[in-house]
């Protein structure tokens, strides 16, 4: 089977997982679910994850591409300040901290990459051992095991990480303004910016927000932290399950 083949089958059976581990009543029976988080938010959550973390294949393709567009902007983030340094209205209302809020929109960006390189792995292990698909819960489990403990913490780090920054309502609109901004600027420039790093940016913007809609819903701090907690909470729970 073709790397490619096996890859949309791991991204198949873990989507799958997820979509289990997210649903209220599984999710009650493993971590204190706080009262103002009912089966409806919860459900928007699940959707968030399933829709923009671990989207299904034919959606993943299209971000896969964008994204791939975009990694030499990631890496290099210098060239997209040089875009922004076009702008007086972005220097006059952001100055010194425009860089730093540029590299915060990236780094939200780069998070989303994280899924891909986690399945990545579960790819390797799957060749490595010779374990054919399809993949159930029982074989996602155990390529999982294959890894060490201390990738998946870090991997569910960088999750905690991307959802801090989307919960900061300020940063959020300044980032979505300044990604806004070089949406518009490469678009004027057809023969410099390629359609897809102009689609990686937009498909960006959306992911950031959505996931910013999902905590607008929650109207205090200390609510959108807590959902924060929880999403950590259920995702060690699972590995405390998986490694037993």
């Amino acid at each position: 089977m073709s790397e490619t083949n096996l890859l949309n089958e791991v991204i198949t059976g873990y989507r799958k997982i997820i979509e289990d581990r997210y649903q209220f009543d599984a999710i009650d029976k493993i971590v204190e679910i706080p009262i103002q988080f009912d089966q409806s938010f919860i459900q928007e959550t699940r959707d968030y994850y399933l829709n923009y973390i671990y989207p299904n294949i034919e959606k993943r393709e299209e971000l896969n591409e964008a994204f791939e567009s975009l990694d030499n902007y990631l890496k290099k983030p210098d060239k997209l300040l040089q875009i922004l340094l076009d702008s007086t209205s972005l220097i006059f209302k952001y100055g010194i901290h425009l860089p730093k809020i540029l590299n915060a929109g990236l780094g939200a960006l780069k998070s989303f990459r994280t899924a891909n390189s986690f399945e990545g792995k579960l790819v390797e292990e799957a060749t490595k051992n010779q374990v054919e698909p399809p993949f159930d819960k029982k074989e996602i489990h155990s390529l999982i095991r294959q890894l060490s403990r201390e990738d998946i913490d870090s991997f569910i780090e960088n999750s905690q990480s991307l959802f801090e920054t989307l919960h900061d309502k300020k940063l959020v609109q300044k980032m979505i303004e300044i990604i806004s901004y070089l949406i518009t600027k490469m678009e004027t420039k057809p023969d410099t910016y390629s359609n897809a790093e102009i689609r990686g940016f937009q498909i960006g913007k959306e992911l950031i927000e959505q996931g910013n809609n999902l905590f607008n819903q929650l109207p205090t701090k200390e609510d959108q932290q807590e959902l924060i907690q929880l999403i950590v909470d259920i995702e060690r729970a699972a590995l405390d399950e998986i490694y037993g």
